[in-house]
């Protein structure tokens, strides 16, 4: 449980920094948790806000850890389709997400199986 835990916090880590991140439903799911473990570093974000998700991950409610699991398992198994779809997509205001969201129809089999998880929820 605490490699999951590890690679769970990691993910998450990793998922503050991407600007989507904000308009997911993890961001949603975590939003109470992420202010009252993090507020202070929400508004550096960056580093320290990945520092902080990272240490307190076992910290945060359920809900919140499963939806940070399943983000992270789509951004695997969507990484190849934004890296060919979506590679002139500029980072930053939901630009990624949105020509995912355009290319919906070209999406891997994988992709789309680790949405339709997310969404199921």
């Amino acid at each position: 449980m605490r490699t999951l835990t590890c690679i769970a916090a990691l993910s998450a880590a990793l998922l503050m920094s991407h600007s989507a991140f904000a308009e997911s439903t993890a961001a949603r799911a975590c939003a109470t948790d992420i202010k009252s473990q993090c507020g202070a570093e929400m508004k550096s974000g960056g580093a320290a806000l990945k520092t902080c998700m990272k240490t307190h991950f076992s910290d945060l409610s359920e809900d919140c850890q499963v939806a940070i699991i399943r983000a992270a398992a789509v951004g695997k198994a969507c990484r190849a389709d934004a890296k060919k779809l979506c590679a002139d997509a500029k980072p930053g205001k939901g630009s990624l997400a949105q020509c995912m969201k355009s290319h919906a129809a070209d999406l891997s089999d994988g992709c789309k199986e680790a949405l339709a998880k997310t969404s199921a929820k």
